[in-house]
């Protein structure tokens, strides 16, 4: 069984976290989880500190000359202001800060946090809570994306929108289009639409405002199979729900074709299945299920989309609130933050897809080794008639 386990606060010292079941003999290295990290860092209406955080990265155990031994991995993700900034203000040590946040910021867990824990500053609350976490993360999706690779699992996300602006969704990208979706201002996969949003953000920035927005993610290659119909929390749809759900200002996700495909009759609203015998295997043209029935892999592409909030900390601190020591009206803090965090959300996004898959790739294939794991997926699609190297 995959899983991880992620420790450490936005300015804290590090971030740390242990992923465990991943299998022996999976080729790992520093730099393909560095250059994830580093996409997690791109996008247009990102604040200063993209600019200079460095995401110091060290690989504490689990991995000897390369490759994964079968027991935890243990990752290190350094705080590049820890030395200059934060020692004192974040030290594990007893002593008091030297100020304390009492206007919590509507639409964090600041105030909810503070009272489900009985905190009377907020600093103890936004530094876990914060969207930093994710850098953890997208490494334990690096290593899904490792291992997914395997068994031919590839996974891409772009922007669709941002604010009012939104992209065309009328050909899904593929991981030949990645490069070109991380060379775009905010990872979008559709020039026209990329101004658009490029000026929304501009406008929003000018104001001291900040927008939300939406990601598609879409992992080609899926084999039919993952996930179950029988029990509630063992279906691949609602495990990806939880798990988009889970990142930080998403506040909605859909697979497929989502609310929309609620307009439509039955008639039209689901994939027709056809056969082709060259390759004995079973197909759908369109996606309009997201590659899932039932709870279940198809074995077409499965496409998630996530919507994220605007950003609560603006630049321009104008939400009202209310001092917790005081009681008196006033308007939140303000930290450093982003004018959108979109294109970023869409990193994390596929780490989070990719963590899910890889977990229910396990479950269903199993093995003690990669080779064993393969093995396990090529005889299965073998079993059901078709070819074990077969993308779907």
């Amino acid at each position: 069984m995959l899983r991880f386990l992620t420790a450490g606060e936005s300015h804290g010292k590090a971030l740390v976290v242990v992923v465990e079941g991943l299998p022996a003999g999976l080729s790992v290295g520093v730099s393909a989880i560095q250059s994830e990290l580093a996409r997690r860092r791109l996008g247009y209406g990102r604040g200063p500190r993209m600019r200079f955080e460095a995401d110091e990265l060290q690989i504490l155990g689990g991995v000897r000359h390369g490759r994964t031994l079968g027991s935890p991995v243990a990752i290190e993700i350094g705080n590049s202001e820890w030395d200059r900034k934060w020692t004192k203000e974040m030290s594990p040590e007893p002593g008091v800060p030297a100020t304390k946040l009492t206007t919590p910021r509507p639409g964090h867990a600041d105030l909810a946090g503070m009272q489900k824990y009985g905190f009377d500053d907020a600093r103890d609350v936004l530094e876990r809570a914060s969207a930093r976490e994710t850098a953890a993360r997208v490494a334990v999706g690096a290593l899904a994306k490792l291992l997914l690779e395997a068994i031919g699992v590839e996974i891409v996300s772009n922007v669709v929108q941002i604010g009012t602006a939104t992209a065309r969704r009328d050909r899904l990208p593929t991981a030949a289009d990645l490069a070109a979706i991380d060379a775009s201002q905010v990872r979008c996969f559709d020039p026209e639409a990329e101004e658009r949003m490029v000026e929304e953000i501009r406008k929003a920035a000018k104001e001291g405002d900040s927008l939300g927005g939406a990601v598609e993610v879409v992992a080609h290659g899926v084999p039919v199979g993952l996930g179950s119909h029988v029990h509630w929390d063992r279906k691949l749809d609602g495990l990806i729900g939880q798990a988009m759900m889970s990142i930080q200002a998403v506040k909605a996700c859909s697979v497929g074709s989502g609310i929309e495909i609620a307009e439509l009759r039955g008639s039209a609203a689901h994939d027709a299945i056809y056969y082709d015998s060259a390759s004995r295997e079973y197909y759908r043209r369109t996606w309009r299920s997201g590659g899932i029935e039932g709870g279940i892999s198809t074995g077409g592409p499965v496409v998630v989309e996530a919507w994220m909030k605007p950003l609560a900390t603006l630049n321009r601190p104008v939400l009202e609130t209310v001092d917790v020591t005081t009681k008196e009206p006033g308007v939140s803090f303000k930290e450093r933050t982003d004018v959108t965090a979109v294109p970023a959300m869409g990193v994390v996004a596929e780490a989070m897809l990719a963590i899910v898959l890889a977990k229910e790739a396990l479950r269903k294939f199993g093995g003690d080794s990669v080779a064993e794991f393969s093995r396990n997926r090529a005889a299965f699609l073998a079993s059901l008639g078709e070819s074990p190297s077969a993308v779907h």
